[in-house]
């Protein structure tokens, strides 16, 4: 059976942006992996009152990855009641293909905080780390703030170019009726356009 080298990019994708698909394609190319996986979460440890629930953002992804061979969604959380984490989705992962190389995506804000999510040594001895280098997080704080928990060197990087584009920003552009084009995929944008996403949610939220 062959090896794959498998990344894995988390996150709430809500909605997903262009940010996301460059930092995926970034990874494959500089870490060379085989596939990255799309893994909308579930449900948020940490849930957001704006979010428009888990199968709307997993049809989000889907229409984001569009035809990109190399680019795939996982139901894996979507599927998985309760809240997601990390450990369980590389846990799943790995015995559905133990033979493959799991590598998890982080930007280094994330990267920071892996210390105090669940089973972090968990999380490093089933999949190594990829940390995406942006400016105003070194590599060097990283570094030392994983270095308790990474005693085997588990952790890498690669240079993701600086797009200053969220969802949060998205969304407040959305609910301001400002144009989101160029900033999502195309497909993306026209879906949140057809069905009035983020728009009356946010207005309410801060009238």
């Amino acid at each position: 059976m062959s090896v794959e080298r498998v990344g894995i990019l988390g996150g709430s994708f809500n909605p997903p942006h262009l940010g996301h698909l460059v930092c995926a394609q970034e990874a494959r190319w500089q870490l060379e992996l085989d596939r990255v996986l799309i893994v909308p979460v579930g449900e948020p440890p940490h849930k957001r009152i704006d979010d428009p629930g888990r199968e709307l953002r997993f049809e989000l992804c889907r229409l984001a990855v569009g035809s990109a061979s190399w680019l795939e969604v996982s139901r894996l959380e979507i599927d998985r009641p309760g809240p997601s984490y990390t450990v369980d989705t590389l846990r799943t992962l790995h015995e559905h293909a133990p033979e493959d190389e799991l590598t998890f995506i982080a930007g280094g804000d994330m990267a920071q905080s892996l210390p105090n999510w669940r089973d972090p040594t968990a999380v490093l001895r089933l999949a190594r780390l990829a940390v995406a280098e942006r400016s105003g997080v070194a590599r060097d704080d990283v570094a030392a703030r994983l270095e308790p928990i990474d005693p085997g060197g588990r952790v890498s990087y690669f240079d993701m170019p600086r797009l200053d584009v969220s969802s949060s920003g998205v969304r407040r552009r959305v609910a301001e009726g400002r144009p989101i084009h160029y900033l999502v995929p195309e497909d993306v944008a026209n879906r949140i356009a057809e069905i009035g996403l983020y728009g009356s949610a946010l207005r309410a939220q801060t009238a």
